[in-house]
Parts: structure tokens; sequence; C-alpha cells
């Protein structure tokens, strides 16, 4: 069975790569943890965040937004404390301020699935690469979201952190066409 170059080095990147990688998401939850991962992951492998995914979902108590909102000074202090987490603070708090910009979209937009993919009508982007080299690492659709989100106050989300962040969810897919993946997940 074949799968994208990247995800054949450890047991986190396999299943992340054949379970979730590139489905498209529409759940809320689901979306506002990739949005503080990959927001973390700035300037780091993903491995490293995946082999702490566990310790970040207990610390963002299961990555209820509502719960976190209420996070303050001393809960990022505990965190810095944290060594199963990236203990930067500014990423730390940047997460805090990133958890108020997700529930304000969700409340002027329903969800913040809504506000997501409004920006492709609805419709996931299938990729056709024969090789990750060929896959962009930005686009206008991640310029777009990146420019939208730091607009409003978002931080540790350029635009090549929001074309993760759009292949993780789904939004698009890049797996490329001699995966297993590729096909399934175009029927999802």
């Amino acid at each position: 069975m074949e799968r994208c170059a990247w995800a054949v080095k450890t047991p986190f990147e396999q299943d992340y790569h054949d379970c979730e990688w590139g489905v498209p998401q529409h759940e809320d939850r689901v979306l506002y943890e990739f949005l503080i991962l990959e927001s973390m992951q700035a300037g780091l492998s993903w491995r490293t965040i995946l082999q702490k995914r566990e310790n970040y979902r207990q610390v963002y108590q299961g990555f209820d937004p509502l719960k976190v909102s209420q996070f303050g000074p001393q809960e990022i202090e505990e965190m810095l404390q944290n060594p199963g987490i990236i203990r930067h603070r500014g990423k730390l708090e940047a997460s805090l301020e990133a958890t108020k910009i997700f529930l304000d979209i969700q409340d002027s937009h329903g969800s913040f699935a809504t506000y997501l993919w409004n920006f492709v009508d609805g419709k996931p982007i299938h990729n056709h690469w024969k090789t990750l080299k060929e896959a962009p690492t930005t686009t206008p659709l991640s310029d777009t979201i990146s420019k939208d989100l730091k607009g409003r106050g978002l931080k540790f989300f350029g635009s090549t952190t929001a074309y993760a962040f759009l292949q993780a969810v789904g939004v698009v897919n890049d797996h490329v066409v001699t995966c297993f993946r590729h096909q399934e997940v175009m029927k999802v």
C-alpha cells in the first residue's frame, strides 16, 4: 500500500495520514484543534506536534474553545511548566487570543466550519500531484485565509501555516495520486 512519502517515518505520522490528513472536517471542535496545533507547529516539525498531541488535548481541555476561553495568566504559567507541550510563551498567549477569534467567528458565521468552507463554496479542492515536490506551500487561498485571520488578530498563522491547516482539515486534498488515500478522500 503506497502512502505519501512524508507519512512513512513514524507510526504517529502514518496513523495521522491514514485516518485524518486531508479528510474534509466540518466539526468545529476538530477545526479548533487543528487551528491551535498548526499555530503551535509554526517553525517546528509536524512530527513533534503529533508526538505531543495527547498532551495538548489534556492541556486544552479536549480542545473545548469555551473552556479554553476562560484561561488566563495562571494557565499560561502552568503550561510553561508542562514538558508535554511546546513551552513557547508567545505561542501559548497567542492561542488564547486565537480562541477568542475562533469564538467570534462562530458567533458571526454560525460556525467556524461555515466561515472556513465559504472560502471554497463548500467543496474541497482535489489536487493531482504525482510527487510531493509538486505541492505548493502557499496558494492564493491560503494567502486570503491567512490575511483574513491575521486581520482579526490571529498570530503564528502565516500563509504556509494556513496551507498546512487547509491540507490537514481536508479543504485541500494533497495526497499524491499514487497514495491509497487520494481516491478515498475524494469520495468523502
